[in-house]
């Protein structure tokens, strides 16, 4: 029987783990597979996303702003997939981030999206189909 393929991931380093961790779950729609104090386990059917803490050197250095300054010096960015950007706004501002205002939406490649910003400050994006 051949060996079935892992499903891409990602990890994001985090200052409060629990708290980003329940933030891509409720907003990205990801299940929490596993956690502990220094890191969590999510997953959907195509990625797992692991929220690990940072070292805690480098921790004690960063300031997290409310509400969370972007932090887009950056080369990478997330997109998540939603049913509704509309709901996933309202969810990021309960969680603790932020999503666009609908007139910064745009669409490309047969989606709708919108770019937000985790309770950390790292940009995220969000899709929906369009139509």
């Amino acid at each position: 029987m051949p060996e079935q393929a892992a499903p891409a991931a990602a990890v994001i380093y985090a200052k409060d783990v629990a708290r980003l961790g329940a933030f891509y779950a409720d907003v990205a729609g990801l299940s929490i597979m596993h956690a502990e104090a220094d890191h969590t386990s999510l997953e959907s059917a195509s990625l797992q996303l692991f929220i690990v803490a940072i070292n805690p050197t480098i921790a004690a250095k960063v300031q997290i702003a409310q509400p969370p300054v972007p932090r887009e010096n950056t080369a990478l960015k997330f997109i998540f997939p939603v049913a509704s950007l509309a709901a996933a706004r309202k969810l990021a501002v309960e969680a603790g981030g932020s999503l666009k205002p609908a007139g910064a939406e745009w669409a490309f490649n047969g989606f709708r999206h919108c770019d937000g910003v985790d309770p950390e400050g790292n940009v995220f994006q969000l899709r929906e189909r369009a139509g």
